[in-house]
């Protein structure tokens, strides 16, 4: 399935074609700029979308055998959530036409991405003042140092 049968199959669910073209581009460009930022994406029941980074190794090219380096990059991963897997694998049975074969989130969970975003300031916050306090002691540690070296 493409992007366009994808927007033909939820054309008449979301009210038509353009309103589905637009829903599907909104949620791809939303998933692409969290995880371009390096956020994690969970949708309940489907999976998560990371951004991973890959170290800088050694390959070998397959036509000389000669070593190469490779530089370090970053790529996107998706890990199927358990209700996809157990619905590929054939342990539960997909449901009828009408039904939503991905279960809805937990209430409340969906206020995740404010609660996120303060709790990474948060953290930001504290590592600032961790250096800060880091700064001060060393500068205190030395002014002590060099008044007991002036007092000898």
């Amino acid at each position: 399935m493409n992007k366009a049968q994808l927007v033909e199959a939820i054309a008449d669910k979301v009210g038509g074609r353009q309103q589905a073209a637009d829903a599907v581009d909104a949620v791809l460009d939303a998933i692409v700029r969290a995880v371009v930022a390096g956020d994690r994406v969970s949708v309940t029941g489907f999976g998560s979308f990371e951004k991973v980074d890959r170290p800088a190794r050694y390959a070998r090219n397959p036509q000389t055998g000669e070593r190469v380096r490779v530089k370090k990059t970053s790529v996107p991963r998706f890990r199927a959530g358990q209700g996809f897997k157990d619905l590929v694998s054939g342990s539960k049975k997909l449901p009828r036409g009408g039904e939503v074969a991905v279960k809805k989130a937990p209430k409340g969970s969906l206020s995740g991405g404010a609660s996120a975003t303060v709790k990474k300031a948060a953290a930001k916050k504290t590592a600032a003042k961790k250096t800060t306090a880091r700064k001060t002691t060393s500068a205190a540690a030395k002014k002590t140092t060099a008044a007991a070296k002036k007092a000898t």
